[in-house]
């Protein structure tokens, strides 16, 4: 793909944005994947003449909201999620939040990072090792492994987030983890204790996991459980107003294209990825009738 002069420049800006996270551009070019600091310091001065079409992708991907073109509505788990974020930061405190998929959490907790500064976010996957797993902490945070042992990249975590300030890290899909890096939370968790925030989202699922995990008294669940207060905080999905109000904020006015979005979200429990399809084929409707018209 070939980039615009405007496309370069709208990537540019979501980096310095990006980079204005960390504490230094050196931690910013260390979470970034396949980019190096001199790239990096290239592109915010302006200088594009030897930046690949591949280097931009790749910026692209890392740098920018997957949500250009749609807008984000006030729903009450988006509401909810950026509060607790903001109360788990602020306290240095941990918090275990559930909802369906669907409701918005990754997106919210992408927004929410996106906009802060000292939050970091990594999405946990089901074939994540313990090394894999600090690697990529690792990696979020601004800090280059190469080399160093498992042991080692942990106390380098560790040591670099207790100097900042209010720090705040955010699991997302935590509940897709093998039980052996889960429970590394404890040792984590021990380390930082109201000296860094953590939240973990999830799916309901987790629950079943917990209670098998402490009904059969398999190794730390119980600890763990008791590091999350024992208490798993969940946000409800999104009512049938919250849908409308979403098409209106995305300039879907018409009754009808509405009521077409409404009761397509319905079928599918009101899952906000739905209703984000929805609206674009609604957006695509109408710019063909338009069209038709002109």
């Amino acid at each position: 793909m070939d980039y615009t002069e405007n496309q370069k420049n709208e990537i540019r800006d979501a980096l310095s944005r990006y980079v204005r996270r960390y504490p230094s551009q050196k931690k910013a070019a260390a979470s970034l994947r396949g980019v190096s600091e001199a790239t990096l310091s290239v592109i915010l001065a302006g200088k594009y003449e030897n930046i690949s079409s591949d280097m931009w992708s790749r910026l692209r991907s890392q740098v920018c909201s997957s949500m250009d073109g749609y807008t984000l509505a006030e729903t009450s788990a988006r509401a909810a999620l950026c509060g607790y974020l903001k109360k788990m930061q602020d306290d240095s405190s941990v918090m275990w939040i559930t909802g369906p998929a669907g409701v918005g959490k990754s997106t919210t907790a992408r927004e929410y990072a996106e906009n802060g500064f000292n939050v970091f976010l990594l999405l946990c996957t089901q074939d994540m090792s313990r090394p894999d797993f600090m690697k990529e902490l690792a990696a979020c945070i601004g800090i280059d492994n190469a080399g160093m042992s498992i042991r080692d990249t942990f106390q380098a975590v560790i040591n670099h987030l207790i100097t900042l300030d209010r720090p705040l890290i955010i699991f997302d899909e935590a509940d897709k983890l093998k039980d052996n890096v889960l429970l590394y939370f404890i040792t984590i968790y021990n380390e930082l204790e109201d000296r860094c925030g953590i939240v973990f989202l999830s799916t309901d699922a987790i629950k079943r996991r917990f209670d098998t995990g402490i009904a059969y008294n398999k190794i730390g669940f119980n600890e763990l459980f008791s590091r999350i207060a024992r208490r798993f905080v969940p946000l409800r999905p999104a009512t049938r107003q919250e849908v409308e109000e979403i098409c209106r904020c995305n300039g879907i006015e018409d009754k009808n294209a509405v009521r077409s979005v409404v009761a397509e979200a319905a079928e599918a429990l009101n899952d906000l990825r739905r209703v984000k399809r929805c609206i674009s084929k609604q957006k695509e409707i109408e710019a063909y009738k338009k069209q038709k018209n002109d």
